[in-house]
């Protein structure tokens, strides 16, 4: 009775799967009657059949819209109707049968039991039914049912009061695309409203449809977005003009056999259900106009081995048909045989890009959060789309803050609170990680684990040789990345995605017999490059450290958390591993302060000595209240054992130590000799030759050049010869600054370039050795005027150093402030430098001497004289950088910039002293034109000519352009003063390239103007000249008429063509 009174609600009412609802119950009752097994489980699911279908026909009675039902109550009664095709195969299966096959298929019918219940308890969830009732029998139902029919009726027969075109209207609303498939169970899933990142695809699948019936696989890893791409695919312009309704899209992780697939399409095409409708789905293909079938999530029926070869042969039967196109979702990156895909492949779908990642987030939780925090969150995503939408949902009702301080303890749990894999990131991986292609080899799950640990990946090599108690790990790679689990970067190295590795470091660990020999490989390694470190046998080993460098750190990470001997040996690795990246410049090392809380556990004098060495060098990243306590510390740790060479280091790192934090440069040259005297005797070329350099650098600094430039070129001789590029490259770049402050910028020049090739023998380029060449280079160019390449390098080492090394990074950031304050920047944006590299590096005797520096010359510039005297006698008085102080004298002493009420030529004097002193030769020259300027000032021409004289050939010698303009400026404005204009105009021609090679846009401008005046006053003198000349030949006629604009454009004629 109920299913005739839904008859005449479907034949009424073009409700979407009504009389597919009415075709699958007719035939469940008929089954019901025959069956041998479970017949009390079958006649309860038919009793909650029966309940739901009164549900639906009570909510079509009671209609507001004439029967017409909403989208979520269509949507909900698709759902049920599929249920409703699990029940049948249920009651199938429990007819009389081979008793063999029925006790192997126990397992799978309570499984699909199960499935059948949870979808009704769904069904009456929505409905609002609050629980299955037993009723006594299939003759009580049919009673019960009478009430409801004679309802429908009365519903019927008002609505045929109104005329069948208001029916068609009312009823059809819609749902009028159903019209031509009212039987089957199919609607179409939405059009994806948010769709980022996939459009390159998108392109790609339609292009296979022109003119030709494609067969595409979408393959890619759980939570890639394979369905979602699959649903644009169906909705786009092409495919809906081209196929119409007979579009097809059926979920296959309902079915659990072949002929349950194709069954469930069959029921998608609203063919009568029946035991195998492989041929009924065949010839509706065949015999209909085009259509477009999707097989979503086919992987759950592939995957089983005793499935695979039906589940191909049926996709081949579907792929003979010419007039279908097939299209199929899968995890992983087998595509399965029997069937000619369609070519090109469509690639394997790999993460978003990271603006379409962003895209994804701000249309799901809006745009009001800040950047950082969304990039944040984004990187926990490796922007895997399931992962991107649900931590956006979360974050758009907790804020990101709260999801970023959540997933610190709950990881991928956070996100893993929904019922199915498409709103439960756990159970989406587990999925995946459940395939029988890992299942059946163990092995790979293993290395699965080991993985997550590793962010890098491991290349091939890593895999080989580091011993890994794995038989098949090649196979174990396969198997991984065929259900993309894994997969291969752009460099071969084999990687697991974050939200996956969080996944198994919570559930599937790696275990200590995994972890052990990949420490013991990494810990070979770091010994390699530490014994080898800066020859050319160390170019090989530096790239495999840096593809592995959070690998190695997280490994050591686990170390230290072992027993002995694991633990002392993660020590040791810590310390070779943090004085690498230290060299390279990455000088976040965490471990290092991880390691001071283990030292009790340690009973190893010589092991916590190494690692308190380690320590007193890197007081320059993670400074300390009391450093000489770690002195003292490795002092007292040397009583218990004797290694010369770990002494030769610690007094090296102890002058580094007195030099840059003590300021006390005596006592680092102490330091440097007592570890060359521990060297020499054991032939510890290494040690010896960084004393050496620095002992050069030590003079460097107290101005000392020409004895710096020696210990360089001797600890060059050094490294040579022992094959140490690295320090060779060193004391080339040293004996480099040394040239440079002799004014030898040639020769500097040369040096830096030699420098440079021997980083790049021992695979050096990216150490902090190159920053420091580089620095050399920007200062040629500075000393030489040419400001605007040494702002490009000294920008060049800002951006190499921002996420690097802070120390770098504010000391370009100064020297940019410095470039700008000579070439007449705005104060602003000088100010705005100085403030942002004071943020980075607020300590230090450097910076602050270079802070101090640098705004004392802006004061100067801009006549604020006070505060410019005041800065730069503080900065002479409180720093002994040989560098700085020269510096500021130079601005005490440039009295040209002094207004009248200030007496600076002490200061010139002073000045000069100090940069004969010191042997700078670009200072000496410059000391030299101040003393001019003031003779000028004074009126003595003679000295002040004499002066300018000395000092520009000493410019033109070292090609320092800007110093050089500015003496040929003076010597022409005497020369225009004695009335030798063509002498001035010769000089002024000369200058003004200068001026614009350093960027002195002011300067030009003046000498422009003192052309154009001297250019009026020569066009005038030209003038009589010719007048007396036409007088002399007997002309009567006046002086040849020049029209007033003639004069001006003459006037302004170029400066050479007016020479000439």
């Amino acid at each position: 009775m109920a299913t005739d009174t839904l008859q005449i609600i479907a034949d009424s009412i073009n409700t979407p799967f009504l009389n597919a609802i009415i075709n699958t119950t007719q035939t469940v009752l008929e089954k019901i009657q025959t069956v041998t097994k479970h017949k009390a489980d079958c006649v309860e699911l038919l009793e909650q059949v029966h309940q739901l279908v009164n549900a639906i026909m009570i909510l079509h009675i009671t209609s507001d819209a004439g029967g017409e039902m909403p989208m979520k109550v269509v949507n909900h009664v698709g759902k049920f109707t599929e249920i409703l095709h699990k029940i049948y195969v249920f009651v199938d299966a429990q007819q009389k049968g081979n008793k063999v096959k029925n006790f192997f298929r126990q397992g799978e019918m309570s499984t699909l039991l199960k499935d059948c219940q949870v979808g009704l308890q769904q069904s009456f969830d929505f409905f609002q039914i609050e629980g299955p009732r037993l009723l006594p029998g299939i003759t009580e139902m049919q009673k019960d049912a009478q009430k409801k029919h004679q309802e429908v009726l009365n519903m019927i027969e008002k609505l045929s009061e109104t005329t069948a075109s208001e029916r068609a209207s009312t009823m059809s609303g819609n749902y009028s695309r159903f019209s031509n498939s009212s039987d089957s169970i199919s609607m179409l899933p939405s059009e994806p409203k948010i769709f980022h990142g996939r459009e390159s695809e998108l392109s790609d699948i339609l292009d296979l449809f022109k003119n030709r019936i494609p067969k595409i696989a979408i393959l890619g890893a759980g939570g890639m977005g394979k369905t979602t791409l699959a649903r644009a695919v169906l909705h786009q312009a092409e495919i809906t003009s081209r196929y119409a309704q007979n579009r097809f899209f059926v979920a296959c992780s309902s079915a659990t056999t072949k002929l349950e697939l194709v069954n469930l399409i069959g029921a998608h095409l609203g063919l009568k259900p029946g035991k195998d409708l492989t041929k009924a789905v065949m010839q509706h293909f065949s015999n209909n106009p085009p259509s477009f079938l999707i097989l979503d999530e086919l992987e759950t029926l592939w995957e089983p081995a005793s499935l695979r070869d039906g589940i191909e042969d049926l996709l081949s039967l579907l792929a003979a048909i010419d007039n279908l196109a097939l299209m199929i979702t899968m995890r992983g990156a087998e595509r399965p045989a029997k069937v000619l895909w369609t070519r090109p492949f469509l690639r394997i779908l790999q993460p978003l890009d990271q603006q379409a990642a962003r895209l994804t987030f701000i249309d799901i939780a809006d745009s009001g959060h800040s950047q950082e925090e969304v990039d944040q969150i984004l990187s926990l995503t490796d922007n895997m789309p399931l992962a991107i939408s649900l931590l956006a949902h979360l974050a758009d009702t907790e804020g990101c803050s709260n999801v970023l301080y959540r997933w610190e303890t709950e990881k991928t749990s956070l996100i893993s609170e929904g019922f199915d894999k498409r709103s439960n990131l756990d159970m989406s991986i587990s999925l995946s990680i459940s395939s029988l292609r890992i299942q059946v080899l163990p092995q790979s799950q293993k290395l699965l684990s080991l993985l997550s640990m590793l962010p890098d990946g491991l290349a091939d090599v890593d895999l080989l040789q580091s011993k890994l108690p794995l038989e098949t790990i090649l196979k174990c790679k396969t198997a991984l990345k065929s259900t993309t689990l894994a997969y291969s970067d752009e460099h071969q190295r084999l990687k697991v995605l974050m939200p996956i590795r969080e996944y198994l470091q919570q559930h599937h660990p790696p275990g200590e017999n995994l972890v052990q020999p990949l420490l013991k490989y990494f810990e070979e390694m770091l010994k390699f490059y530490a014994e080898y470190r800066g020859t050319q046998s160390s170019s090989t080993i530096i790239p495999r450290i840096n593809s592995n460098l959070t690998n190695i750190q997280n490994v050591l990470q686990w170390g230290l958390k072992q027993e002995q001997p694991i633990l002392s040996n993660s020590v040791y690795c810590v310390c070779y591993l943090t004085h690498f990246r230290d060299i390279n410049m990455q000088t976040e090392t965490p471990l290092m302060t991880q390691i001071q809380d283990l030292l009790p556990q340690l009973n190893d004098h010589r092991l916590k000595a190494s690692f308190l060495i380690e320590s007193i060098y890197r007081l320059q990243y993670d400074p300390i209240s009391d450093p000489d306590t770690l002195v003292s510390q490795v002092l007292e740790h040397f009583k218990y054992f004797d290694d010369t060479d770990l002494k030769c280091k610690f007094y090296n790192r102890m002058a580094y130590y007195c030099q840059n934090f003590k300021n006390d440069r005596v006592e680092a040259a102490n330091m440097c000799k007592k570890s060359i005297s521990l060297a020499i005797p054991t032939g510890n070329s290494k040690g010896h030759s960084s004393a050496l350099c620095q002992l050069a650098w030590i003079n460097i600094q107290l101005g000392k050049y020409s004895i710096a430039r020696m210990y360089a070129y001797d600890a060059q001789k050094l490294a040579r010869h022992s094959g140490d590029l690295y320090t060779e490259a060193q004391a080339v770049s040293t004996q480099a600054r040394c040239e440079q402050e002799l004014g030898h910028y040639k020769q500097s020049l040369s040096l830096a370039i030699m420098a440079q090739s021997l980083l790049a023998l021992c695979g050096m380029s990216g150490s902090e050795a190159n920053l420091s060449i580089m620095l050399v280079q920007a200062e040629i160019h500075k000393h030489k005027s040419e400001y605007n390449e040494a702002w490009k390098i000294h920008a060049r080492i800002a951006e190499i150093s921002a996420e690097r090394d802070a120390r770098w990074h504010a000391m370009a950031l100064y020297n940019v402030a410095e470039i700008q304050v000579l070439i007449g920047a705005p104060r602003h944006d000088v100010q705005r430098n100085v403030d942002l590299a004071r943020s980075i590096q607020p300590y230090g005797n450097w910076f602050t001497a270079a802070r101090d520096c640098t705004l004392g010359h802006l004061h100067l510039r801009e006549k604020d004289l006070a505060a410019a005297q005041l800065l730069f006698e503080k900065s002479i008085q409180s720093d002994h950088n040989a560098e700085f102080k020269s510096a500021c004298l130079e601005g005490l002493g440039n009295s040209s910039q002094w207004g009248a009420g200030y007496s600076m030529f002490q200061w010139t004097i002073i000045f000069l002293v100090y940069s004969i002193k010191c042997k700078n030769r670009l200072q000496v020259h410059k000391a030299l034109k101040f003393c001019g300027d003031t003779f000028l000032r004074e009126q003595d021409e003679d000295t002040a000519i004499t002066l300018f004289t000395v000092a520009l050939a000493g410019f033109t010698y070292m090609d320092v352009h800007q110093s050089r303009a500015e003496c040929m400026l003076k010597l022409s404005d005497i020369s225009n003063s004695h009335g030798d204009q063509l002498k001035a105009v010769g000089q002024w021609t000369t200058a003004r390239p200068l001026f614009e090679r350093s960027s002195q846009g002011r300067e030009v401008q003046g000498v422009d103007e003192r052309l154009a005046c001297v250019g009026r006053e020569v066009l005038e003198q030209h003038r009589e000249n010719i007048a007396r000349l036409l007088q002399l030949n007997g002309s009567s006629s006046n002086p040849l008429p020049i029209e007033d604009e003639e004069q001006v454009e003459l006037a302004e004629e170029p400066l050479g063509q007016l020479v000439v």
